[in-house]
């Protein structure tokens, strides 16, 4: 199946969902494709009951909410998913590109709009004999639903942000939390820190530490306990009812790294005044655009959607003389 329209965004988390308001506001239309089955991105798949503290005018929302908010935001300008499906090829052609799915899809657009955040990503899992029984029913590597752990004794295994941030969030609702991390500091924020300490000097998380992953015992599937072991290999059994590793993910361009961008390792060089790739036509936002001093925040992927909508309204409509107006002067207009 052919299409046409103006723009394709490809992904569909923060920064994509909210290019397709951006790109609304100046009458381009879109199309939008991401190999995930449902929009949102990494807030979906991986911590839609995180909650995040830095997004303006919400002192705190769900990662699930702040999806749910842009995907209002963007209905009134009807776009176009394309879920489930990846973008295997994209071939220049004189008015602009055909874009070519997984699914045998292809789009005609004018212009292009990567927002593939860390590219295909997955989670980096510790390397356990049998893991694979458990995944899914006693391993998990992101939360869905808080409500699973209530009364449960839960290990969470690394030391960044993730990890402490769900210890935290959990302390409130598990019967017992132990976190697990090779060295006694971890790579959180401050106040995180602080919050975690503070919870274990009153008994709500036991830090296990310095220690790691040994291995894991249970039956069909369902943990009865994980083994870690320390620098002497003394090993320690925990009582557990699930094991939650963070440990990052593993990020992969995939097709992206052949499609002759310039690139920065895993990430695509830009102009930070355009949000321009290399190749004409073709922008790049949110995390997977590089420029010094990046910051890999969700409010900077919005500004730079922003820039790059702005920047493309030239290639749609390049007769036409834009004048900027602010949405509060010019409304939705659909």
């Amino acid at each position: 199946m052919t299409h046409k329209t103006d723009l394709v965004i490809i992904g569909a988390g923060p920064a994509g969902l909210f290019s397709i308001f951006e790109a609304g506001m100046l009458k381009i239309k879109c199309h939008v494709v991401d190999t995930l089955e449902h929009i949102g991105g990494q807030c979906s798949a991986l911590y839609p009951e995180k909650p995040i503290y830095d997004i303006p005018a919400h002192p705190k929302i769900l990662a699930s909410e702040l999806i749910d908010k842009l995907e209002e935001q963007a209905k009134p300008f009807s776009p176009t998913f394309h879920l489930n499906q990846r973008v295997d090829k994209i071939s220049k052609i004189s008015n602009g590109f055909i874009v070519e799915t997984s699914k045998n899809e292809k789009i005609e657009c004018s212009a292009i709009i990567i927002a593939a955040g860390c590219g295909a990503f997955g989670p980096n899992r510790p390397p356990l004999k049998n893991i694979e029984e458990y995944e899914g029913k006693s391993i998990f590597y992101s939360i869905k639903s808080k409500a699973l752990f209530a009364d449960k004794k839960v290990v969470i295994a690394g030391g960044g942000d993730s990890a402490v941030d769900w210890a935290i969030s959990l302390a409130d609702i598990a019967k017992k939390i132990s976190l697990i991390h090779r060295r006694d500091k971890f790579r959180c924020a401050p106040e995180s820190a602080d919050k975690l300490k503070q919870l274990a000097n009153d008994g709500k998380i036991d830090l296990i530490v310095p220690y790691q992953l040994d291995s894991i015992d249970g039956v069909n599937g369902n943990l009865n306990r994980v083994n870690v072991k320390n620098f002497d290999n003394s090993i320690m059994e925990i009582e557990a009812d699930y094991l939650l590793p963070f440990y990052g993910l593993s990020m992969e361009l995939g097709p992206i790294a052949d499609w002759g961008l310039n690139l920065h390792k895993n990430f695509i060089d830009v102009d930070v005044a355009t949000m321009r790739t290399s190749i004409e036509g073709i922008y790049a936002i949110g995390d997977i655009a590089h420029y010094k001093n990046k910051l890999k925040l969700i409010l900077n992927g919005f500004g730079e959607a922003a820039i790059a909508c702005h920047d493309i309204y030239k290639i749609v409509f390049p007769d036409q003389v834009f004048h900027f107006e602010y949405s509060t002067s010019k409304g939705i207009d659909k």
